[in-house]
């Protein structure tokens, strides 16, 4: 009966006052007890702290030299932060963490790494020679409110990359790339070569491709001819590499606030910094999901892990031959990972690399192995079912954050000035200006409006029809047109709403998205005065 009670009360639902706080209980409580036992820490990633679910989301900044990511950053700020340095050469040397605070200071690795307040005591185990090529620069900027930026050293090429510099790249990369929420990845249009440690930086990131995002930056300063050629061989380049069937998006643009070279792409480039700067806004808003997503993976990766070593547990003799059996169960991994992918129903892109494995395993004895304890992993397949379940239905409540905002996101968003985007363009043209614009080409459709014999003053929609598809535009495009050009909604247009019809049909050739409602400015002047009042003068809401 105690039992019966004391079961009852443990699957009770547990109600979380924020995603955060319930990440830490579950995985303190499921979780971190199923690592420890077998050794998850050593083997695979480091423990996480409380810093780790309190962080604001990262972005990390990868690329080989001078392709612009402290730029980026600096653009990003609209100004300098203290430690930046910016040249043609190989100018930043460390990992440089841009974070928010209320001095602006440079804090050195080793300090950073005996925090507790912050997320990067595990980096201690890279040592000393990368603590020394590590730090952090605060300062208080409203984008870093929201969001900490990481500047990484630029990758080296050539006979630069033969230099070893003391300390395990890679792995600092795989560390980073598994707690941030976004990996950018820059690429300089005038060099596009992968070097072997950018080659094998990128394969760091393998299992977060989701965070991956591409820049092709400085795309400037190559002209409309070679852009093309540019981007195709970056994409051909990018698949040899990065080995999903689809490829990451790639942005393209000069993300630096200095004059365009060439300034035929401006609107592209325009389109890809919304696009961009629209994906990085988000990050706070998904940051709660990210976090969720991100401890389900590393659950998954923990059972598997104890599938594996529980195994060899299992294999090994009592008392005598242990050393050649070990050596026989490292040779023969690939089978062995086989049979757990069929007993316990893990998926082959799970399994961790076969290599690597064999490498860390060597060092091991396999009889300090503990057999797979059931209760451990029932412990954390509840957790999958029942406490993220939980977690997940609170996150629309926890993850209303305010996007990014301050430095280069006001001027990039701004939706006030006459250089926002699309402002005095496209559906936009002529908004605040006295004369309609629509009256600007107003001849020219007056003589196509007279030559389809309008009746009463008004052509019916089988005439109009006739003269709209000659811009081979789509029907449900047309469609729209004609819904947002019949302003009376009396089924005919009149002279002032063809003409109305045909600005908006070149707006749409000009390649820009129709509204959903009619703009005030582009209501026919003749139609006003009947649009905003009725008979007893009540205002009637605008099309």
């Amino acid at each position: 009966m105690a039992n019966f009670f004391r079961k009852s009360r443990s699957d009770q639902p547990k109600f979380y006052a924020t995603v955060g706080e319930g990440l830490k209980k579950v995985y303190k409580t499921k979780l971190l007890p199923l690592e420890e036992a077998y050794d998850f820490h050593e083997f695979v990633s480091p423990q996480l702290n409380d810093p780790d679910f309190d962080a604001k989301p990262m972005i990390l900044l990868v690329g080989q030299y001078s392709t612009g990511k402290t730029s980026f950053i600096r653009y990003l700020l609209e100004r300098d932060y203290p430690g930046l340095r910016i040249g043609p050469e190989p100018t930043t040397d460390c990992f440089n963490v841009v974070m928010y605070g209320d001095q602006e200071q440079v804090i050195p690795g080793n300090a950073l790494a005996v925090d507790n307040k912050r997320q990067f005591r595990p980096l201690s185990k890279f040592g000393g020679a990368f603590l020394n090529r590590f730090q952090c620069s605060t300062l208080k900027n409203p984008v870093l409110r929201c969001v900490t930026m990481i500047d990484t050293p630029g990758i080296l090429s050539g006979e630069k990359q033969r230099v070893d510099r003391g300390y395990d790249f890679v792995g600092v990369l795989q560390w980073f790339a598994e707690r941030v929420d976004r990996i950018i990845l820059l690429f300089d249009a005038n060099k596009l070569d992968i070097s072997d440690e950018f080659r094998r930086s990128i394969h760091a990131i393998h299992g977060y491709e989701d965070k991956v995002r591409i820049v092709l930056n400085k795309a400037d300063q190559v002209d409309h001819h070679e852009l093309m050629r540019v981007y195709g061989a970056l994409m051909w380049s990018i698949s040899k590499v990065i080995s999903v069937p689809e490829c990451p998006k790639v942005f393209v643009g000069s993300f630096w606030d200095q004059q365009l070279k060439h300034d035929l792409y401006r609107k592209l480039f325009e389109r890809e910094l919304q696009l961009l700067f629209d994906d990085l806004q988000d990050l706070p808003k998904y940051a709660a999901l990210r976090k969720i997503n991100d401890l389900i993976k590393r659950a998954r990766m923990a059972k598997i892990h104890a599938y594996i070593l529980s195994s060899l547990r299992k294999d090994m003799p009592r008392f005598f031959g242990k050393g050649r059996k070990k050596k026989e169960l490292i040779r023969a991994m690939p089978i062995m990972f086989k049979r757990v992918q069929e007993e316990h129903m893990v998926s082959a892109s799970d399994i961790p690399p076969v290599e690597l494995m064999q490498e860390k395993l060597a060092g091991y004895d396999f009889m300090k192995f503990p057999h797979l304890r059931e209760k451990l992993i029932q412990a954390v397949d509840q957790m999958l079912d029942n406490d993220i379940a939980e977690l997940m239905s609170i996150v629309p409540q926890d993850s209303e954050e305010t996007p990014i905002s301050g430095g280069a996101f006001d001027d990039v968003k701004d939706t006030k000035s006459p250089f926002g985007y699309q402002k005095c363009e496209g559906i936009d043209l002529g908004s605040g200006e006295p004369e309609w614009i629509v009256a600007k080409e107003r001849s020219k459709w007056d003589l196509i409006f007279k030559e389809l014999n309008p009746v009463n003053g008004k052509v019916m929609g089988s005439t109009a029809k006739k003269e709209m598809v000659k811009s081979r535009l789509p029907n449900p495009v047309l469609a729209k047109v004609w819904r947002l050009a019949d302003v009376d909604k009396d089924g005919a247009l009149d002279e002032d709403e063809f003409a109305l019809a045909m600005h908006l049909i070149n707006v749409k050739l000009d390649g820009f998205d129709m509204p959903d409602e009619l703009p005030d400015h582009l209501i026919p002047p003749s139609k006003k005065h009947s649009l905003y009042s009725n008979t007893n003068g009540n205002s009637i809401p605008s099309y």
